[in-house]
């Protein structure tokens, strides 16, 4: 038998995935790749040259590379490897990792309450590693802390208000009892004495590294900036292009992202004041939006009542799945509550994927903190992003496709956020078009989530371009619909996610364009399956490349 030889820009990628799994050890477990499960992250300055050193080799041997006899998911691979290692030397440049340590969203703090639901610790070998990993906690959270020290010194100081939400996320942590400890309680599968253990490590060493970690950002409290944006840094201007780019693959002014959102807002508005003034309130916003905050039946009694809506409706968009979708994924979407000890901080919801071995399921994650104010109207809309026929559907598909490198079946995502979040927020349109919303309720829940999108454009681009406050994005926010609980809990992960909020509108953007330009290049012949299929069958991909690629990969239905 006989294999077929890898191609050179394969074979440079499946390496350089290699690379950064050993380098990012929390993602392989994620994945479900168990190699580097006894080892953490190094953000000191030796991992950081080995990072930038395998960059710096994938953009020679990339550019080196000729395109011109690339078959065409070689040449996208080529295309990702250079986005993506050439983003990583500029932001490498910038020093932007002393940006992301304090951070309330993803923080160096949050890493070993995510990693250990998904590590495995059901053999003697695998709890050791576990262990290891544990172990070296300690030096992974004093290189951070000296993160912290470095970014002060360049003039690269947290905002003000990441440090408040991280100060007092630690805190929590630390205040748990050793019995009840976070990490220990997460552990999933295992002996009560491999808890026990676990407990004692976390005890001499988690819980010693997190308060030298807290005294850290205690020590740099008075250098953080009161102005949240990056143009409050030095060269802030500069660093937010960069992040722009990083985030979108897109090279786009602030004030044009700005325009694009004030204009999207304002025609999602109107849809919305056509649900509104049928319901009888004349247009008026403001009083159907208290309507269905007073509605007592548009509110989860208790956490698991929003929980199994959740899964209803998960179920009920697999159901109809078939009739859009020529294929669906294998792996399942589990669905859990977001975990106490970072609720307060965390979105209405989120997805992790399932990993690549296919023995885990996806998990969507909805938020049950504040429960008086979650609503089933806003529930449909972010299941539908999230889960099915969301990020569930893109990432499994993408994960479980056999046509694609093993680096475009897990790496691209790096290259395709606008695509990832595009499609997600495209999916909950989609869910309108094929009827899953169950009354108009629910459609204005789909619409304000679009009109936070389109105010997301207005918002992040105001903070860090345009000199907004951190009030102005919170009141901008609650006028665009979301509860005050969201708007704050968002507007302070924008502040520390520079970028990620332009994703999900621009990326919708470009996929119901491409999807408008082929309806009227095909008419009646239009395949919506076919064009369903091949926006997923190719993985995550930079805009550019969907934009070019698409229109050849879809043909009228026969």
């Amino acid at each position: 038998m006989t294999t077929e030889p890898v191609s050179p820009v394969d074979d440079l990628a499946d390496r350089y995935l290699d690379s950064l799994l050993e380098l990012n050890p929390g993602v392989a477990t994620m994945y479900g790749d168990e190699r580097y499960d006894d080892r953490l992250p190094d953000p000191s300055g030796v991992g950081r040259a080995r990072a930038r050193a395998v960059n710096e080799e994938v953009l020679r041997e990339a550019g080196a590379i000729d395109p011109s006899g690339l078959s065409v998911e070689e040449a996208i691979t080529r295309d990702v490897l250079l986005i993506i290692a050439g983003s990583a030397i500029e932001q490498d440049d910038q020093r932007i990792d002393t940006l992301r340590v304090v951070d309330q969203m993803e923080g160096p703090q949050t890493l070993l309450p995510q990693l250990v639901q998904f590590q495995r610790a059901d053999t003697p070998e695998r709890v050791e590693r576990l262990l290891t990993r544990l172990r070296a906690y300690g030096p992974f959270m004093a290189a951070n802390a000296e993160l912290i020290r470095e970014g002060v010194a360049m003039g690269l100081t947290p905002a003000r208000v990441a440090a408040d939400r991280t100060i007092a996320q630690l805190e929590g942590l630390l205040a748990v009892p050793i019995g009840e400890a976070v990490v220990p309680a997460l552990l999933r599968g295992v002996s009560e004495e491999t808890r026990e253990r676990v407990r004692e490590v976390v005890r001499d060493v988690v819980y010693p590294a997190d308060a030298a970690f807290l005294a850290a950002i205690k020590e740099a409290y008075g250098q953080t900036r009161e102005d949240p944006g990056m143009w409050a840094l030095p060269r802030g201007d500069e660093l937010y292009r960069t992040q722009i780019r990083a985030w979108t693959t897109l090279d786009i002014d602030p004030a044009e992202v700005h325009r694009i959102g004030l204009e999207q807002l304002e025609a999602i508005q109107d849809e919305q004041r056509a649900i509104a003034a049928a319901a009888g309130f004349d247009g008026d916003l403001t009083a159907y939006r208290a309507h269905l905050a007073d509605d007592p039946e548009n509110h989860p009694a208790t956490p698991e009542a929003l929980l199994a809506r959740a899964r209803e409706d998960i179920e009920r968009a697999m159901a109809v799945a078939p009739r859009y979708f020529g294929r669906l994924p294998r792996a399942g979407c589990e669905v859990r509550a977001v975990e106490a000890f970072k609720e307060k901080d965390a979105p209405f919801a989120y997805y992790n994927p399932p990993n690549i071995e296919g023995t885990r399921d996806g998990v969507y994650y909805a938020n049950t903190y504040d429960l008086p104010s979650r609503m089933f109207s806003s529930l449909a809309t972010t299941t539908y992003h999230e889960a099915v026929p969301g990020h569930h559907f893109q990432i499994a598909l993408e994960m479980e496709s056999d046509r694609l490198s093993r680096f475009r079946r897990l790496g691209a995502r790096a290259a395709g956020g606008a695509y990832v979040e595009g499609w997600g927020l495209y999916s909950e349109r989609l869910a309108d078009e094929i009827g899953l919303y169950r009354n108009d309720q629910e459609r204005y829940g789909m619409l304000t989530a679009q009109a936070w999108r389109a105010a997301r454009l207005v918002v992040d681009s105001g903070m860090h371009g345009l000199r907004w406050t951190r009030q102005q994005s919170i009141d901008f926010l609650d006028r665009a619909g979301l509860t005050m609980t969201d708007a704050v809990i968002e507007t302070d992960r924008y502040i520390v996610w520079p970028g990620q909020a332009l994703t999900y509108m621009l990326g919708q953007l470009e996929i119901q364009g491409l999807r408008r330009q082929l309806e009227a290049r095909d008419g009646e012949a239009f395949d919506l399956k076919g064009f369903h299929d091949a926006v997923l069958g190719h993985g995550s991909l930079p805009l550019a490349t969907l934009r070019a690629h698409l229109p050849d990969w879809v043909g009228p239905r026969t």
